[in-house]
C-alpha cells in the first residue's frame, strides 16, 4: 500500500488539522527506541486497513448493481458508503479510499477482459480506479461544505465527464446510469440523459449516507444533545447533511460508530426521549429527499407513440467459438449470415413469415471486405435478392486511400443496385481496434501484434436510409458515448441500430452490460433500438426502454419484430451536452470553495 497521510480511528487529533507539536527532542538525532519508518509505515497500513476493507467491499458492490448480476439497489449504499469513508479526511486519504473503492469495483466490472488476460483487466482497472481516486479526493474536500450531498453528486457527474474522454477519448464502462437501467430512475434520461440518472442515484446515495450520519451521531451523543441542544462534540448536521462551513474544526474520524453507543457523563431519565426527537427530523428529511430524487422518474413522461412503423429482420448468424479466435476461416462467419437470410427468404416464400422491409445483419457479419474480395459481394448479393429487401451489412472495409487502415462499416446493400450509402464507426477502440504508440508498445506487449492493422475513424454520423426507414448506426461500444448517440438522433434517424460484435466475449457478462446501454439510449433519445449482433444478444428495445425480444447466446437466430418509427425529440436531445458540463463544473468548483474556505479558516485561528 502507498503511503497515506496518518488518520486516527479514535479520539485524537482532529481531521484535517495540523499535527501537534514534537517535543524538543524529536528534532534531534534518532534515538535506538524511536520507531523507525518502516513501524510508522506498518502503523498506518494498520489504521488505514479497515476503513481500506470496508471501501473495497463498497466498490464490489457497486460492481453486483450491473449486468449480470443486475443487483441495482446496491448501487445506493454503496456510493452512499464512499461518501461516509472519505468524510472528514484530508484530500491525500480521500484519494486513497477513493482508489481503494474503484479498483475491485473496475476489476468485477471488467471481468469480461479475462479473455485476453487477468494483466489485461488488472492494468485497466487501475487505470479507471485512478479518476474514483481522484473523486474521493473531491468528496473529502467537501465533506464539511454545507449541502455536502449536493457537491458529492456532481462530484461523480464530473468524475464520469472526465472518464468519458480521457485517456484515448475515454472509456465510459462502469457509469451509475448504466447499472440502475431496471430501476425507476431510468425514466429521468428522456430529461437529462445518463447524466441525469447518473446525478439522482449519487444523490439519492450520497442523502441516504447523510441520513445515516445524523442517526448514528444522534445515537453516540444523546444526553448531550438533551442537555445543550448540541448534537454531540463538533458541529451539527443540517436537515440535509449540511456541516459546519470548512475551517471550522470537527471531531476526527468521518464515521462515527453507530455501535460505541450513547457518550458517558451526567444524565437524566429524560435524555434519551428528548435525543431522539432532536435526531428523527434530521435523519428523517435527508432519507426523504433521497426517496423523491429515486421515485421522480415516475413523474417523468416517456414519449413511446409511434409516427409510423417498419417490419425488419434481425439476423444473428453466429460464429465458430467464443474467445479471441471466433473468426475461425475466411468468409465462415459470412455464409452464416447468408443462410440464415436464405432460410428467412424460404419462409417468406412459403407465406410461413412475413416479409420484412428491411435486414439488419451485425458488425463483422463479413470479415473479408466485399470491395476487394467479389465471393464476399456476390454472396451478399444472392442473400438480397433472395430475401428481396435492403440488409444493413456489418463488414470490415480497407480504407480507399491510407494503406494498412482498415474501415469497420455498415453497407446498405440493395437487393438490385448492391452497396450505397455506409457509415464508418467514428471511434475504433483503442488496444483492440488500433494500437496508440503500436512500434513502441508492441515490442513490450507482444499479444498486441494480433491487432495487425488499425481501424481509421468515420468522421460523420450513421444516419442512412435503409429501404422505407430513416435507420441511425452506431457500431458497438459507440452506444456507450453520449455524443455519438445524441448527434446521430439530432441528425434524423427515426430509429437506432446498435450493429455489435460480441463474440470474442461471450458468457462473460459484457453483452448483457452492453444491452442495458441500449435500454438507457432508447429512453433517453425517445427511439426504439435494435441490437444485432453475431453471437448475441441480439434484441429490439422500445422506445420505454422495455426489452420486447432477444435471442440467446452463440446460437443462430433471426428476430422478427414491427419497429416503431419516431420524429419528435426529446428534452435531453435538445438540451445535448449542457447538464454534463454544469454538473460537473459545479463539483469541481465546490472543491475549490472548500479549499479557499478551509484556508481562510487556519488564517483566521493563526490570527
Amino acid at each position: 500500500m502507498a503511503p497515506v497521510a496518518e488518520s486516527v480511528s479514535g479520539p485524537g487529533p482532529e481531521a484535517g488539522a495540523p499535527p501537534a507539536a514534537e517535543p524538543a527532542a524529536a528534532a534531534g538525532p534518532a534515538r535506538p527506541g524511536r520507531p523507525g519508518r518502516l513501524r510508522r509505515t506498518g502503523r498506518l497500513v494498520r489504521r488505514e486497513a479497515p476503513r481500506s476493507a470496508l471501501a473495497a467491499v463498497s466498490g464490489t458492490g457497486l460492481a453486483l448493481a450491473f449486468p449480470p448480476y443486475d443487483l441495482w439497489p446496491l448501487a445506493l449504499p454503496a456510493v452512499a458508503a464512499l461518501g461516509l469513508l472519505t468524510r472528514g479526511r484530508t484530500a491525500r486519504q480521500g484519494a486513497w479510499t477513493g482508489f481503494a473503492f474503484g479498483l475491485p469495483f473496475f476489476f468485477v466490472l471488467l471481468r469480461w477482459l479475462h479473455v485476453i488476460g487477468y494483466d489485461a483487466v488488472f492494468g485497466l482497472s487501475v487505470i479507471e480506479a485512478l479518476f474514483l481516486s481522484a473523486l474521493g479526493a473531491g468528496l473529502a474536500l467537501t465533506s464539511r461544505l454545507p449541502l455536502w450531498p449536493l457537491w458529492a453528486a456532481c462530484l461523480w457527474v464530473a468524475e464520469e465527464w472526465a472518464r468519458d474522454r480521457l485517456p484515448f477519448g475515454g472509456f465510459p464502462w462502469g457509469r451509475l446510469a448504466f447499472g440502475v437501467t431496471g430501476s425507476p430512475y431510468l425514466p429521468l434520461a428522456a430529461l437529462g440523459g445518463a447524466v441525469l440518472v447518473t446525478f439522482a442515484v449519487a444523490l439519492s446515495g450520497a442523502l441516504l449516507g447523510s441520513a445515516a450520519l445524523a442517526l448514528a451521531r444522534g445515537l453516540r451523543t444523546g444526553p448531550r444533545t438533551a442537555r445543550d441542544g448540541r448534537d454531540g462534540p463538533g458541529q451539527p448536521d443540517g436537515p440535509a447533511g449540511e456541516e459546519a462551513p470548512a475551517g471550522q474544526d470537527s471531531p476526527a474520524g468521518a464515521v462515527p460508530d453507530p455501535s460505541a453507543g450513547p457518550s458517558t457523563g451526567p444524565s437524566t431519565g429524560r435524555a434519551r426521549p428528548a435525543a431522539g426527537r432532536a435526531v428523527l427530523p434530521r435523519a428523517v428529511l435527508p432519507a426523504v429527499l433521497a426517496l423523491a430524487a429515486a421515485l421522480a422518474g415516475y413523474a417523468v413522461p416517456v414519449p413511446t407513440d409511434p409516427d409510423d412503423t417498419v417490419r425488419i429482420a434481425v439476423v444473428q448468424g453466429n460464429v465458430q467459438q467464443p474467445g479471441m479466435d471466433f473468426l475461425g476461416r475466411p468468409m465462415l462467419i459470412l455464409n452464416n449470415h447468408v443462410e440464415a437470410t436464405l432460410d428467412l427468404a424460404r419462409e417468406v416464400e412459403a407465406g410461413r413469415e412475413e416479409r420484412p422491409d428491411l435486414v439488419i445483419w451485425p458488425e463483422n457479419a463479413s470479415d473479408l471486405d466485399p470491395f476487394r474480395y467479389p465471393e464476399a459481394g456476390a454472396r451478399m448479393d444472392e442473400a438480397a435478392r433472395a430475401v428481396g429487401v435492403p440488409i444493413l451489412v456489418g463488414a470490415l472495409v480497407d480504407h480507399p486511400t491510407k494503406e494498412g487502415y482498415v474501415e469497420n462499416q455498415g453497407i446498405v446493400w440493395d437487393p438490385e443496385s448492391g452497396p450505397g450509402a455506409s457509415y464508418t464507426k467514428q471511434h475504433p477502440v483503442p488496444f483492440g481496434e488500433y494500437v496508440p504508440f503500436r512500434e513502441q508498445l508492441s515490442k513490450v506487449i507482444t499479444r498486441l501484434q494480433r491487432v495487425p492493422r488499425d481501424f481509421y475513424p468515420g468522421g460523420t454520423t450513421g444516419v442512412l436510409q435503409t429501404g422505407p426507414a430513416r435507420l441511425g448506426d452506431v457500431i458497438c461500444f459507440e452506444v456507450a458515448y453520449d455524443e455519438i448517440v445524441r448527434d446521430t438522433v439530432n441528425a434524423g434517424a427515426r430509429a437506432l441500430v446498435i450493429q455489435t460484435n460480441n463474440a470474442t466475449y461471450g458468457r462473460t457478462g459484457q453483452p448483457e452490460q452492453q444491452l442495458v446501454m441500449s435500454r438507457l439510449r432508447a429512453v433517453e433519445h425517445g427511439r426504439a433500438v435494435v441490437t444485432a449482433a453475431t453471437s448475441g444478444i441480439s434484441a429490439v428495445v422500445r422506445p420505454d426502454g422495455v426489452i420486447d425480444q432477444r435471442t440467446e447466446e452463440f446460437t443462430r437466430d433471426v428476430i422478427t419484430a414491427d419497429l416503431p418509427l419516431r420524429d419528435d425529440t426529446t428534452v435531453a436531445d435538445r438540451m445535448g451536452a449542457a447538464p454534463e458540463w454544469v454538473l460537473a463544473i459545479v463539483g469541481l468548483l465546490s472543491c475549490v470553495a472548500a479549499i479557499a474556505l478551509g484556508r481562510r479558516g487556519r488564517t483566521d485561528r493563526r490570527g
